[in-house]
């Protein structure tokens, strides 16, 4: 089950993009309010609308089923920032979540931005874990997100 490819997404992949962040945060809903869950995981409507936006990429199976995603965009020329990293519970711990950071970092990279950041909450505990294991810190900025703490953290990529 650990054969798995990573590639940039295509707007046919929105439905798939959609139920895998769905089921992925599905756990946390009662941890969230109710915006702040619809806003990390929004309608078929708003993921394709990400494609206008954003740069995203799916990881997935060996019968292409999408497993993982991850979008990113430019926040300023120096920085892209994540948004939407998910990865079905049947895939985490098994270097999806991993892959799809490094292909969206290289990207970022590839557009001549220095630094990535990304925000996330306190019940992505588990997430939180991973991103300071692949370099990222926290900055220290804290904004309210729909009534929730929203945690900002950076990696340089120099």
């Amino acid at each position: 089950m650990s054969d798995f490819t990573v590639r940039p997404a295509l707007i046919s992949d929105a439905e798939e993009i959609q139920a895998c962040l769905r089921t992925a945060f599905a756990h946390f809903l009662d941890s969230y309010t109710r915006e702040a869950f619809l806003d990390t995981v929004p309608t078929l409507e708003n993921v394709r609308e990400r494609f206008h936006s954003m740069s995203l990429f799916v990881a997935e199976d060996g019968e292409r089923k999408v497993i993982g995603t991850v979008a990113w965009y430019l926040k300023s020329a120096e920085e892209g920032y994540l948004r939407g990293m998910a990865v079905l519970p049947d895939w985490q711990g098994k270097g999806v979540a991993q892959q799809l950071l490094q292909a969206a970092e290289a990207d970022i990279r590839s557009h001549g931005c220095s630094r990535v950041g990304l925000d996330s909450t306190d019940p992505l505990e588990r997430a939180i874990r991973f991103y300071e294991k692949q370099g990222y810190h926290r900055t220290g900025n804290i904004d309210d997100f729909f009534g929730m703490p929203l945690h900002e953290f950076m990696k340089d990529l120099t």
